[in-house]
């Protein structure tokens, strides 16, 4: 049996640390000693309730960088953002994960969103997999691409950008005489990347047969709480809030001006701070909702295009209102307006017409249409069964360190 450290270090949705738990479950299950390293131990606790592991805070950038230009041109800059500009800084936080790699005796690293632990599972010796969706997984063989494809081109910033991520990467790994990196994607693809998304949510367009898709992590509800809609006959809306938003007010007055019966979860608002919006048939939930029960009774999704979140609504055959706030969540916003399953409020003219917006969406048969073909197309996927295949090719690699 082997020692496994579950790490996550960047974003801040707390898909990343579901995706961990779906893998720990079989983990465990089969006699492996979990650990997890987690950005976030507070929003989590809920999630990880019952699963018995040590839970450790895992080490990330919480200072500014100045002088940076505005608007990331490519996975790297959002690297320099996060201290990746300094060699001396990135090997800080190296420092923090080798000592947790070497606290937990971990025998493989499994990194969502994690590149300072797969440097740090490198200059140790440790053989590292990533998971994630496709927007942290970029193509393995070319430059990191383009965030910002609707842009003129910015190919001099985008290889300066690179260049010096991995020149901090490989200034760090030289200090312990590792093998040095040939990409700056080796950060986040680590040594065996394994892509959890579907080909239609992937931001990078690969071709569908270029890859194994192994399809999205969804966890267990197990310590989820059961959906409580407000009373009453109008459509029901779930709606998760993830991060604040200057529109939420805005939106959830249209929802209950069209008479829906709005279901919100809000880590913020769950953990004391004041909803934006009281009243007009709107209830929040005060712990996470069991989407397996929220997300078939429900008539729409609203959501910040996190990847997890668009996945299940999609599986469930639930069409999207999507409020993304950063690039990532754009690109997958993107992608489901453009297979017609959805609204992509970064993409729409401002000020935004909230009441037509809701009204699209509850008198759109086309949204639900394509939401139910997505579903159709994806029926036998199995989340059980693509955690089972994950651990597979995890055990796989734990046994070649052992």
């Amino acid at each position: 049996m082997a020692n496994i450290l579950l790490g996550w270090e960047l974003g801040r949705a707390l898909g990343h640390a579901g995706r961990l738990k779906s893998l720990a479950l079989p983990l465990l299950a089969r006699g492996h000693d979990v650990s997890f390293a987690l950005r976030d131990l507070v929003h989590t606790q809920r999630q990880l309730a019952g699963i018995d592991a040590p839970k450790f805070q895992a080490p990330f950038w919480q200072h500014r960088v100045n002088g940076l230009p505005k608007g990331e041109a490519s996975l790297a800059d959002i690297l320099l953002a996060c201290g990746w500009i300094d060699a001396g800084a990135v090997n800080g936080l190296v420092d923090g994960w080798r000592a947790l790699l070497q606290v937990t005796q971990a025998e493989l690293v499994v990194c969502d969103y994690a590149p300072t632990a797969v440097l740090a599972a490198r200059s140790l010796g440790i053989p590292s997999a990533a998971v994630g969706a496709g927007f942290t997984m970029p193509p393995a063989l070319t430059a990191l691409p383009p965030l910002r494809d609707w842009e003129p081109a910015q190919g001099e910033r985008m290889a300066a950008g690179e260049a010096r991520v991995l020149d901090s990467a490989n200034a760090v790994l030289a200090r312990y005489a590792a093998p040095p990196l040939a990409r700056a994607s080796g950060l986040l693809l680590g040594d065996a990347p394994l892509l959890c998304t579907f080909p239609e949510l992937d931001p990078w367009r690969r071709p569908p047969d270029s890859v194994r898709w192994y399809g999205p992590n969804v966890p267990p509800s197990a310590g989820a709480a059961d959906p409580q809609w407000p009373a009453g006959a109008g459509a029901r809306v779930f709606a998760y809030l993830n991060a604040p938003h200057a529109e939420h007010a805005a939106m959830l007055q249209a929802l209950g001006a069209a008479g829906c019966r709005t279901l919100c979860y809000a880590p913020e608002v769950a953990a004391g701070a004041r909803p934006p919006v009281v009243g007009l048939n709107i209830a929040w939930a005060r712990a996470p909702v069991d989407l397996a029960q929220a997300l078939p009774a429900c008539e729409f999704v609203v959501c910040h295009a996190g990847e997890s979140t668009v996945s299940q609504a999609l599986l469930a055959g639930r069409p999207l209102l999507l409020m993304p706030q950063a690039a990532e969540s754009f690109l997958t916003a993107r992608r489901v307006r453009e297979m017609g399953a959805g609204i992509n409020i970064g993409e729409l003219a401002w000020p935004l017409d909230w009441a037509a917006i809701v009204r699209s969406l509850l008198d759109g048969g086309a949204y639900r249409q394509a939401a139910q073909a997505f579903a159709k197309r994806h029926a036998g996927f199995d989340a059980r069964r693509q955690a089972e295949t994950l651990a597979d090719a995890l055990e796989v690699l734990a046994l070649k360190s052992a």
